[in-house]
């Protein structure tokens, strides 16, 4: 994928002060959220160090064509403005049912009450609208990938 100049220039900065990342690469920059509010606070409790762990739709991974991230690799945050944050290193990924996150999962997500009972109903509402997206029903089985990561000083 092709990146503005802005990204590529953060992401070779962002190289220079870790020389031990001179052949990799950037998964993606990507900002969380769908909205301006959301991208922008998202990104912000990334930062703070609150949130250390994503989640998406399986099938929409699949849907639009997009690798599935890998631990061990790195991301650019962005937020609403398409503006470069911080990066981050995946340290785990899960592909799991969506019945099956649990409450440590919930907690490292960083957002709204940090419970589980909190990430199911939101994230339930989420991924109902991801699926009706592409055309496929949401149930409790769906597959998500259950991402985890480090913010990288």
């Amino acid at each position: 994928m092709k990146y503005s100049e802005e990204i590529e220039q953060f992401w070779h900065d962002f190289v220079q002060r870790h020389l031990e990342l001179q052949a990799k690469d950037f998964f993606e920059a990507f900002m969380f959220g769908t909205t301006e509010h959301g991208a922008d606070t998202l990104s912000a409790l990334v930062m703070s160090g609150v949130k250390t762990a994503t989640s998406d739709l399986l099938w929409s991974v699949e849907h639009e064509g997009r690798p599935v991230v890998q631990a061990g690799t790195y991301s650019i945050v962005m937020n609403w403005a398409r503006r470069p944050l911080c990066v981050i290193e995946t340290t785990e990924v899960r592909i799991i049912p969506f019945k099956d996150v649990d409450e440590a999962f919930a907690y490292d997500y960083g957002e709204g009450e940090r419970t589980l009972a909190w990430w199911q109903l939101n994230m339930w509402d989420y991924y109902v609208q991801a699926c009706a997206k592409i055309g496929k029903q949401a149930t409790p089985e769906i597959l998500i990938i259950a991402e985890r990561f480090r913010l990288v000083p």
